[in-house]
This record gives structure tokens, C-alpha cells and sequence, in this order.
């Protein structure tokens, strides 16, 4: 996908996820959450050349203008949308599918196993079309199976299995209604 591709599609994205938007205008200069996905492609190619310390530097001016931290090593799908960003942290290691929606205070964060190389895999796997409520962390190298929604503030340290409601500290997990995984697809398959 070329790059004026790309924004157009993490904008129409904004759009169909956040019904207070008023515009592509105000979607493209006012979303910060938008800024810091941009920021995070930029600072990923760079990392993937290696470009290790620009990718770092890039990646902490952008969580100096957004209050969002995205690793510039963690790999990131596509519509991938955060909404009132602030405090979200991805880690290194972290696997983000198609479709997934973060909000405000989510921590993708990394539980390091002992004897693990610098190279481990520590972070969590979302698959396409996950939700992760304000609040949330989701913890260490656990996959968060495919149209999931995880709660607000659980904190999630075990693997849950496609089309799951992830609640709780320490969260569960329980089958998705069916009107609500079907929700969530219909945004993504428009």
C-alpha cells in the first residue's frame, strides 16, 4: 500500500470507529492516537533497516507529542486504530493484527521469562480484530485470540481463545455474544 493509501485508510478507519469525528480535517490534525501509528511506521522502518538509535529517538519524540509508546521493534497491522491515546505503552515484542482498536491506558507490556535471550519473544500477540478496553494491561508472551474484547483495567497474564470477553484482575474469560462479535466485524468488513 503506498503511503497517501495508508493515511487515507488509518483515517477512514478514525471515522468509522469514533462517531464524534467531524471530518477527515479534523481526523488527520487532531488525532493523536492517528500521530503516534504514523510515527511508530516510520520509526518501525527504521528499525527494520537498522536503524536502531534514530528508530528509538523518533519513537520517544513521538511519545513526547502523544503520550503513546510504541516500541519501534513491535510489528503492527493494518486499521489498527487507538483511541484517546494517552498512556498506551506497546512493547518490543508485541504482534498486532488487521482491525485491532486500543483504548486510553492500555499496556501491551512484556513479562520476561528467566534465561530468556534478548531476542524472546515477552510481549502479547492480539489477533485481528481484538478490542482492549481503557485500562487494560495484557501481559507477557500470551496470544488474545481473534475478535476478542478485553475488558476495562483487566489485567491478563493467560492465552484466551477467539471470540472472547476478557474481564477481571486476574481477567477470565468467557465466549463473546454472538450479536457482539458480529458488532464488531460489521466495522471492520464495511
Amino acid at each position: 500500500m503506498t503511503f497517501f493509501g495508508s493515511l487515507r485508510e488509518d483515517i477512514r478507519t478514525a471515522r468509522a470507529h469514533d462517531p464524534a469525528s467531524r471530518g477527515n480535517l479534523e481526523v488527520f490534525l487532531a488525532y493523536s492516537g492517528l500521530h503516534a501509528v504514523w510515527g511508530y511506521r516510520l520509526a518501525h522502518r527504521m528499525w527494520r533497516a537498522g536503524l536502531r538509535l534514530p528508530a528509538r529517538l523518533v519513537s520517544q519524540l513521538v511519545r513526547f507529542l502523544t503520550g503513546i509508546e510504541i516500541h519501534p521493534g513491535a510489528r503492527i497491522g493494518r486499521r489498527f486504530f487507538i483511541d484517546h491515546g494517552m498512556g498506551v505503552v506497546i512493547g518490543e515484542t508485541a504482534l498486532i493484527g488487521d482491525d485491532v482498536m486500543l483504548y486510553h491506558g492500555v499496556t501491551l507490556g512484556g513479562k520476561a521469562a528467566r534465561g530468556a535471550g534478548r531476542g524472546a519473544k515477552r510481549h502479547p500477540t492480539l489477533e485481528n480484530g481484538v478490542t482492549v478496553g481503557a485500562g487494560a494491561k495484557v501481559l507477557g508472551d500470551i496470544v488474545i485470540g481473534a475478535w476478542s474484547a478485553v475488558g476495562a483495567n483487566a489485567v491478563v497474564t493467560k492465552d484466551a481463545p477467539p471470540h472472547s470477553l476478557v474481564v477481571g484482575i486476574p481477567a477470565t474469560f468467557r465466549p463473546l455474544p454472538q450479536s457482539t462479535a458480529d458488532a464488531a466485524r460489521g466495522v471492520h468488513e464495511e
